[in-house]
């Protein structure tokens, strides 16, 4: 499909555009705030349905905006889902995108277009900050300790102010535009995934020292901060984050960028540490939710969405500003720490009526809660939508909603949504692909998982079912969403 369709949404949403008046004299554009929570299921949040959680600043920008029923992240992990969204291309067409390492290069190279790329060609200033895990430099022989290329600058962020990879991977620190914040220049930071350094305890020689969490499956490398991680450091004590002030340090830069783009249009893309492991929550949210860690950071994330919307308000920048709330994929309770996740869940279901999880190829692997609030963009108030709609068309749609034309080889496996996502659409896609280890296809009611190849195929995967086996599985959704009856026998047309 060539790329130039997808300004056909421009004339309807420039009649929003003019109408909108906003108190605060900017551009006719919007700017635009993209929320990717790490690990949120579909029924995690309050507005999703969960009662033994409350997510009130979630469910304000539900209430002013579309809450989507029928949202997809590509992957059901990490590392494909944040690259399929920010190149709009699958993540499958390359076999250098599985869940990176902390050491790993950048996935992304420097010669692809990114949505923060065109975005600046439009005229936005953009900032990346939280979650990255999309890699740095050129090797897994970064240099630490000097300034870290290519990284989110020659990608197209003007800013950033990230962690490199998860809570549970070294290097356990912040990096601001790919400098190591707050490093002593006589420790030096070094990171290894293969050999641990001499006169280095780790979690699994001395379990003593881990004196927040314990693992319950690998974590055992690394002790940082009294919880064990995946991979080896050494040097870098200066700039070691505290787990439990992660969402206040980046919330804080987040709102910082706010504050000094409020001039012209900008794209801050904030990808929270919530709730993925280690979860270890500011004190203000422990015991609050009686669901243990998992549970309280759920709360540290609807506060980090609290804060932004807050400064949007201070600024007088909420009218003109759309707001995305989302998550990479689904949810998984025990991830490798012993933080009561399964026992303290009670009735709580993080999957909603969906089966599977994280790094499943079910529907909660990859169907996500998805919010789209835009005050004054014609953005339809407290709407439910059971639209088709998936991260990988943000390029695409981002693309028509700041007048930019794509070339052919721009995120071709996005696109534009823009009609879908401002709740006038009920249809959405014609199809959705998705990937955990094996790939699937939803087209109207319908579902279907390729068989794996693999002649043991992995069955469960951190507690979640894989969803994977060496037969076709096809069901359709409408009738059992909880993807229970596999009726390809029944079907061999659909198949």
């Amino acid at each position: 499909m060539n790329k130039t369709s997808i300004i056909c949404g421009v004339s309807i949403l420039s009649t929003a555009l003019v109408s909108c008046n906003d108190t605060h004299k900017s551009s006719k554009q919007p700017n635009i705030v993209f929320i990717l929570a790490d690990d949120i299921g579909y029924g995690d949040l309050s507005c999703y349905g969960a009662t033994k959680v409350q997510t009130p600043n979630v469910d304000r920008i539900a209430a002013s905006g579309v809450r989507f029923l029928n949202a997809h992240c590509a992957a059901s992990t990490s590392t494909p889902s944040r690259y399929t969204l920010l190149t709009g291309q699958y993540a499958f067409r390359r076999t250098d995108t599985g869940v990176a390492a902390g050491n790993a290069p950048s996935i992304i190279k420097s010669d692809q277009k990114t949505i923060q790329a065109m975005l600046q060609d439009a005229g936005y200033t953009t900032a990346v900050v939280g979650k990255w895990h999309l890699g740095l430099g050129v090797d897994t022989n970064q240099n630490w300790n000097d300034y870290i290329a290519p990284g989110p600058k020659e990608l197209g962020f003007d800013y950033s102010y990230i962690f490199v990879a998860t809570g549970d991977r070294v290097p356990c620190v912040y990096i601001e535009n790919q400098r190591i914040v707050n490093l002593n220049p006589s420790d030096p930071v070094e990171v290894s995934y293969t050999t641990p350094f001499p006169n280095e305890p780790l979690g699994i020689d001395h379990p003593e020292l881990l004196t927040k969490l314990h693992h319950s499956a690998g974590h055992n490398m690394a002790i940082v901060n009294g919880i064990g991680r995946i991979g080896y450091m050494r040097g870098g004590k200066q700039a070691l984050w505290i787990d439990e002030y992660i969402a206040d340090s980046i919330t804080a830069k987040a709102v910082a960028f706010i504050e000094r783009s409020k001039d012209k249009p900008f794209f801050l893309y904030f990808g929270t540490n919530d709730i993925h492991v280690p979860r270890w929550p500011h004190p203000q949210f422990v015991g609050k939710t009686g669901m243990g860690p998992r549970g309280d950071a759920i709360l540290s994330f609807d506060w980090t969405v609290g804060q932004v919307l807050e400064a949007l308000e201070r600024n007088g920048l909420t009218n003109n500003t759309i707001v995305i709330i989302t998550s990479d994929n689904g949810p998984v309770l025990d991830d490798g720490y012993k933080d009561m996740a399964v026992e303290l869940l009670g009735n709580h279901q993080p999957w909603g009526p969906l089966r599977g999880g994280k790094n499943s190829i079910f529907e909660a692997g990859t169907r996500v809660p998805f919010i789209v609030s835009w005050p004054k963009g014609g953005v339809a108030k407290g709407k439910d939508s059971h639209a088709l709609v998936s991260h990988f068309d943000m390029f695409a749609t981002m693309a028509a909603l700041s007048g930019q034309t794509l070339s052919d080889d721009a995120a071709p496996d996005s696109f534009d949504q823009l009609r879908a996502w401002l709740g006038k659409d009920t249809k959405g896609r014609e199809y959705v692909m998705e990937y955990s280890s094996t790939v699937s296809v939803i087209e109207d009611d319908w579902k279907y998982i390729e068989p794996t190849k693999q002649p043991n195929p992995k069955l469960i995967a951190a507690g979640n079912e894989a969803g994977l086996s060496n037969q076709p599985q096809l069901f359709n959704l409408k009738d059992d969403i909880g993807e229970r009856n596999n009726i390809a026998t029944e079907h061999p047309d659909k198949v």
